[in-house]
């Protein structure tokens, strides 16, 4: 399972990169009959539900907290310190741990809906697989 992380490089900007969240072994079958995956649990704290209409776009800021961001649905666009650009939309994981620097712009393309999952101080994204740049 991918996960996009944008966090802030040696250079005070903030960066994309892909993830693969780590999934523990789980056997095969089930009362469906099929493969699952899931990751191992990860420490959060709650949840947020946020709501955002179109042109809704804030400035430079850093993530307030180490955080993900699930779009539920709808579409919205961040853009790092660097210039690059990435579109989200249903389904999309992003961990937002940019949360030192110049930060990132948050743009609302369609009516949006995240759930904003704040992780617990002891979360250790150490051991996920970097995939490379988004």
């Amino acid at each position: 399972m991918k996960v996009v992380r944008i966090y802030t490089g040696p250079d005070n900007q903030s960066h994309f990169e892909d993830l693969e969240l780590p999934q523990p072994d789980l056997p095969t079958g089930g009362r469906a009959g099929g493969a699952e995956q899931r990751s191992a649990l990860i420490p959060t704290e709650g949840v947020i539900v946020r709501d955002a209409q179109p042109g809704a776009e804030s400035e430079f800021h850093p993530a307030p907290r180490r955080q993900f961001v699930v779009t539920l649905y709808g579409a919205g666009e961040i853009e790092c310190g660097d210039g690059t650009k990435r579109r989200f939309g249903p389904g999309d994981i992003m961990l937002a741990d940019d949360t030192t620097g110049q930060g990132h712009i948050t743009r609302t393309i369609e009516a949006r809906r995240n759930l904003m999952i704040p992780l617990a101080p002891s979360a250790d994204i150490s051991q996920w697989k970097r995939l490379g740049p988004a």
